[in-house]
């Protein structure tokens, strides 16, 4: 039975990852932090088929007994601090985790086994103020956040590991991908949340920022798949994952409350508050060589998506409602 390694096991890409892996006959480890209160919402489901181990992307020598301890043929390294209005508020522990924390995975699995197949969760933030549209490969990078300059240090820490070490290295330049497991702090579950709130009665009104800032969203579920694509290849190399389509903020939340048989024009309050120190206006990626080279493609639509995430959440309100005897009027 192969074995593989999560980190970021507990979030959105990294339980879809493990339920496509167990699909695929793998032993799946999960490395988890320590913690006074455990959030394993999002693999509850899957607990008993997968091993969770402690260590901390921090800690050096934790993650090198996590790698002897598991021996994985796969690492797939996912765990980050991902949200890019806190890598505004917290530069430096983003830093910490998610460029740093890359060259501690990458060390680890230098000494501990060279054969280790290593996946690196590289983002479409490391464009930034995008030299060309749409992003490939080869385009330049300018992130335009310290979680995206994060982002870019990790990837090019991978290529130099892949190239200074003979490591079995990649980077998915990964654009946004999303599900009903997204964090609701992130727009696009904040939107369909809030719009079944307001569906239900639970609230009046959404605050959002720059409502024109456009992005190339896509299926999470369908994104790990190509995760697990790049470790299968013959050689180590880049790919952008992507739909190729974009949509602004604006008709995100169009199509979410529209699906509620709702006016989005009456609820939704643009906050300048909520936008970026430094914006970034379009993002959308060509993901060619990922279709020719990986046979990889996005098989759920944007509206699809929309409509999958504002359901889940009307479904989770109701049963939280239900459970705590809360009455609406719908």
């Amino acid at each position: 039975m192969k074995k593989a390694l999560i980190t970021g096991i507990t979030g959105q890409d990294g339980s879809y990852l493990a339920e496509f892996l167990l699909t695929k006959g793998y032993q799946v480890f999960g490395m988890v932090r320590r913690a006074s209160t455990e959030n394993f919402e999002r693999i509850n489901h899957i607990k008993d088929k997968i091993s969770l181990i402690q260590a901390d992307l921090l800690d050096q020598l934790s993650i090198i007994n996590v790698i002897k301890k598991t021996n994985p043929a796969e690492v797939y390294n996912l765990a980050s601090q991902s949200f890019v209005p806190t890598s505004f508020e917290q530069p430096l522990l983003t830093g910490e985790f998610t460029a740093l924390g890359v060259t501690r995975m990458l060390e680890a699995v230098k000494l501990v086994d060279k054969n280790i197949r290593f996946y690196q969760a590289s983002s479409s933030e490391m464009f930034g103020k995008a030299q060309e549209t749409p992003q490939r490969e080869t385009t330049p990078f300018h992130p335009r956040s310290p979680y995206g300059v994060a982002k870019l240090y990790g990837h090019w820490i991978t290529i130099n590991y892949r190239e200074s070490y003979n490591l079995f290295a990649v980077s998915g330049i990964l654009f946004n991908h999303e599900s009903p497991r997204r964090g609701k702090e992130f727009v696009t579950r904040k939107i369909t949340h809030t719009a079944a709130r307001i569906k239900l009665g639970l609230a009046d009104k959404l605050h959002l920022g720059n409502l024109d800032a456009q992005r190339d969203w896509g299926f999470a579920g369908c994104y790990v798949e190509a995760m697990w694509l790049m470790l299968q290849a013959e050689k180590p190399q880049d790919y952008v994952i992507a739909t190729g389509r974009t949509h602004t903020v604006r008709r995100f939340a169009e199509l979410a409350f529209a699906h509620l048989d709702l006016d989005w024009k009456k609820y939704v309050v643009t906050d300048k508050n909520l936008c970026r120190p430094a914006e970034v206006n379009i993002l959308c990626g060509d993901a060619s060589r990922a279709r020719q080279e990986l046979e990889w493609q996005p098989k759920i639509s944007f509206e699809d998506l929309v409509v999958m995430m504002v359901d889940a959440d009307m479904e989770n309100i109701k049963k939280e409602i239900k459970n705590n005897n809360i009455t609406i009027n719908e």
